[in-house]
């Protein structure tokens, strides 16, 4: 009786205790983390995500994800970039025991990185990096007005050496004409794909187009076009916009290699806006940091 009586807020753990308890980096794998070639980009990316975030707000010093700007708005730490390395997901099977070896740091005055190391027992089977930077809307409700707002900081700390920031800023001011040895050529255009997204499908709790659909889209339209490809098993995305609900995007690629192995595809609105940029690997050829980017 006395148990009853007590506050709902008694009766629980405390906020920072499901903080930790949403990091701990051991997670028991099961269907939902599973696809018939192993563990699931798809799901991976929206728990990764998920813990950037948490990360974010340890890091601020908050007790919980709730960002705002210094007049109150609701901000998001939105994802800008992300790269996949996953040699190892094909491994991955029920009951295993997933280890996410975790960090976060600066990249810039207004960029965090988070880095993800992926083991099972000893065996290191991949690892994610995720740039966020903090977003409002300017105008309410319009996910075409998404623009960078400042956020408190927490105590100053050194920069690190991101490559992958370093190819987004590249990529977004033009500074480089090819990358992973194909060229950024945005108007050569060989297969298109339109997608019309589901809002109770694909569209997060803030109303946003989901980054973790971006690549899952494009995996469908490849997996039309090229129904016998190899897993991917290298990815990165440089997110340039979202769209608003129950408008439509397209997938595109606008260059490949010779045995469609490696990829450069974009995500546009109906308008033409594109709103990512993607580079695709699968395979061998999916090994190794690129080096062929070169500046203009």
């Amino acid at each position: 009786m006395t148990r009853a009586l007590q506050p709902a807020s008694s009766l629980g753990p405390l906020m920072r205790d499901m903080v930790d308890r949403a990091l701990d980096p051991y997670l028991l794998v099961g269907m939902p983390h599973l696809t018939p070639n192993g563990l699931s980009e798809t799901w991976l990316m929206k728990e990764l995500g998920h813990r950037h975030w948490l990360m974010l707000s340890r890091e601020l010093g908050m007790q919980s994800a709730d960002f705002r700007t210094a007049c109150g708005a609701e901000a998001y730490a939105a994802i800008c970039a992300t790269s996949l390395n996953a040699p190892g997901f094909g491994i991955v099977k029920a009951n295993d025991i997933l280890m996410i070896h975790s960090r976060i740091a600066p990249v810039s005055m207004t960029q965090t990185s988070t880095t993800h190391e992926l083991f099972l027992e000893d065996q290191r089977i991949g690892d994610v990096e995720l740039i966020s930077t903090f977003v409002h809307r300017e105008v309410a409700g319009s996910n075409h007005s998404i623009a960078r707002v400042a956020v408190r900081k927490s105590r100053p700390q050194p920069f690190r050496i991101s490559h992958l920031a370093k190819t987004a800023a590249d990529i977004r001011n033009r500074r480089i004409e090819h990358h992973w040895g194909l060229p950024l050529d945005r108007n050569d255009v060989s297969r298109t794909f339109r997608f019309e997204p589901s809002p109770s499908q694909e569209f997060n709790g803030a109303g946003l187009f989901y980054f973790a659909e971006f690549q899952a889209l494009a995996d469908r339209a490849l997996e039309v076009w090229f129904p016998d490809k190899i897993p991917t098993t290298r990815r990165e995305v440089y997110f340039l916009g979202n769209i608003d609900q129950n408008e439509n995007v397209c997938f595109e690629i606008v260059g490949c290699c010779e045995k469609n192995e490696t990829i450069h595809g974009q995500l546009k609105r109906e308008t033409g806006k594109i709103i990512a940029t993607m580079f695709i690997a699968s395979g061998e050829t999916a090994t190794g940091r690129d080096e062929t980017s070169r500046p203009i």
